[in-house]
């Protein structure tokens, strides 16, 4: 997609997965065994973007990337999941970022990202893509992403009246100024507690198998607004999950639905996500989520 309006604008990580599957977490100076070995393409930004755009939203990143292979694994990915890619930088002899990443029987894992080109990303950036922020109906970013790009982006879409969604991880202490700019704050239940009382407009802590909850209008942490279910799936693994339920929340809001109503279709998105291997294999798309909403 490069003609038109975005309804989402991902100011975006990037990064190759390179993923082994294990059959535990591995001890300090342990050696293990890995069952496989697979590189797929991830990036809280890039999986947000690509879980937003299959569930209908035109999708725009504001990005940087390495002019390695692994970017031109970026390029193509946005490009085949119909996501704008005019505001992606190429920066020229730098690596794109990767993703070491251990997915273990249980479906659970454990990750160190190197942000590569990514790191360099900035309010330049977010300069010139200032009209597409301000056209769109929402703006997302994660803590992959560097905060001041984050901030500009997140000053743009106040200003013109976006929404903004932070999911706010790998979790870091984050400045005030910065929360006060956050309309969605989408933390899994350990972020969340640097959150509480912090003056978010709201917050939608993702509880895994058990739904998510939101809390706004000033309740405490002890009392959410409302609390949705959760739907049993077979695990395969968790990677792109929390991605899942921020890009599919965008697209929802993006699309009219009232914070409540786009947190269920942010959760059944999620819910399908960890059916497949990696970060984007079993991200939904629309139908595939709403038909989940009505069993």
């Amino acid at each position: 997609m490069t003609d038109g309006a975005c309804d989402v604008i991902c100011i975006a990580s990037w990064n190759a997965d390179l993923v082994s599957r294990v059959a535990r977490p591995i001890a300090r100076g342990e050696t293990l065994m890995a069952h496989s070995f697979d590189i797929q393409p991830g990036g809280k930004g890039s999986n947000a973007a690509v879980a937003a755009a299959r569930q209908g939203a035109k999708v725009g990143v504001i990005a940087r990337i390495g002019d390695d292979d692994f970017g031109l694994m970026a390029l193509a990915l946005w490009t085949k999941e119909g996501i704008a890619t005019q505001h992606v930088e190429v920066a020229a002899n730098e690596r794109s970022g990767v993703a070491q990443i251990l997915v273990y029987d249980d479906g659970d894992n454990s990750i160190a990202v190197a942000t590569g080109a990514g790191a360099g990303l900035g309010q330049a950036n977010v300069g010139v893509a200032c009209e597409a922020i301000r056209a769109c109906k929402v703006v997302m970013a994660s803590n992959e992403v560097p905060m001041a790009a984050t901030i500009a982006a997140f000053k743009i879409a106040r200003a013109a009246g976006v929404t903004t969604i932070l999911n706010p991880a790998p979790a870091v202490t984050l400045p005030d100024a910065l929360i006060a700019l956050c309309d969605v704050l989408t933390p899994n239940e350990s972020e969340a507690q640097l959150l509480f009382g912090r003056g978010a407009g709201a917050i939608i802590v993702t509880l895994g198998a058990a739904g998510c909850a939101i809390y706004q209008d000033g309740k405490p942490a002890q009392t959410p607004s409302c609390a949705i279910h959760g739907w049993p799936m077979q695990v395969v693994d968790t990677i792109g999950a929390g991605d899942t339920f921020t890009g599919a929340l965008a697209a929802a809001i993006a699309r009219g639905e009232p914070l409540a109503m786009a947190a269920q279709s942010a959760n059944a998105a999620a819910a399908l996500s960890v059916t497949g291997r990696g970060a984007i294999a079993a991200m939904p798309t629309l139908a595939q989520s709403q038909n989940l909403k009505k069993s």
